[in-house]
């Protein structure tokens, strides 16, 4: 995929923390970045703050809860540039405290906290796939990247002690127990194998990558990695040549399995 100037790339929750920084290493790279926030002050701030620094980065409400913005979006996007050749299915959150406290315990969680983070990290990014997939299907070389995580590995999961295996950065006490948070990124992971199998053969890479416990407000900013390093995972997903992987679960390390 050639990098530069004419492409455009879809960053979702990209007011702050690693979706920010992706768009704005996406932007360095000569694309037009498109900051997709729900909050509009916040994310015109981003979008202000990545153009101080030359970058082409444009606001567009974005709530992936929310059918009527993802749609409106599309539109916007469709009218203003015809196509989208990155999506990056950033937005996120957790669930009972997630890190920043002590978590629940798998059999502490209630079906209304599971929904919750379920409609964010998989109807959301369901929703907001397929409100792109006509515009990613007009670009010459699209990309989908959806931030996973090795704490959603089946395999990982299986295996406590293959968690810290994958990924270093992960030793978290009770980091197994996030049972909302942990087994939304697992369906993530399967969507994104099924849209693989079925956009690959248009052109359209569809991957997951996880940036690594990374210091965020997710987890209360405990994680020992910067975004700028977290970042770096998704942005080789997003920029992959057209003969690169697809349907593949990519970290720092490597491929992780699913």
């Amino acid at each position: 995929m050639e990098e530069g100037t004419n492409r455009v790339a879809l960053v979702t929750g990209a007011n702050k923390g690693i979706g920010r920084e992706i768009a704005r290493q996406l932007g360095k790279l000569g694309m037009t970045v498109l900051v997709g926030a729900r909050d509009e002050g916040r994310g015109e701030e981003a979008a202000r703050e990545l153009g101080g620094e030359g970058i082409d980065a444009r606001f567009v409400r974005l709530d992936v809860t929310d059918q009527e913005t993802v749609d409106a979006a599309a539109r916007s996007i469709d009218g203003e540039f015809g196509r989208l050749d990155v999506l990056v299915n950033n937005a996120g959150i957790p669930a009972g405290g997630g890190w920043a406290t002590t978590p629940l315990r798998a059999t502490e969680y209630t079906a209304d906290l599971v929904r919750a983070v379920y409609e964010v990290n998989v109807l959301g990014a369901v929703a907001v796939t397929h409100a792109m997939i006509p515009l990613l299907r007009r670009s010459p070389s699209a990309r989908v990247v959806n931030m996973s995580s090795e704490l959603g590995s089946l395999a990982a999961l299986s295996d406590p002690g293959a968690v810290e295996e994958l990924d270093p950065s992960l030793q978290i006490a009770g980091g197994l127990g996030l049972l909302a948070y942990n087994s939304s990124k697992a369906a993530l992971d399967a969507i994104t194998l099924m849209y693989a199998g079925e956009l690959g053969g248009e052109g359209v890479l569809v991957n997951a990558a996880s940036p690594g416990y990374t210091a965020t407000d997710l987890n209360g900013h405990t994680g020992p990695l910067t975004v700028e390093e977290a970042a770096t995972v998704p942005v080789k997903a997003a920029t992959l040549p057209d003969d690169g992987p697809t349907g593949r679960f990519l970290s720092r390390y490597g491929e992780a399995p699913w």
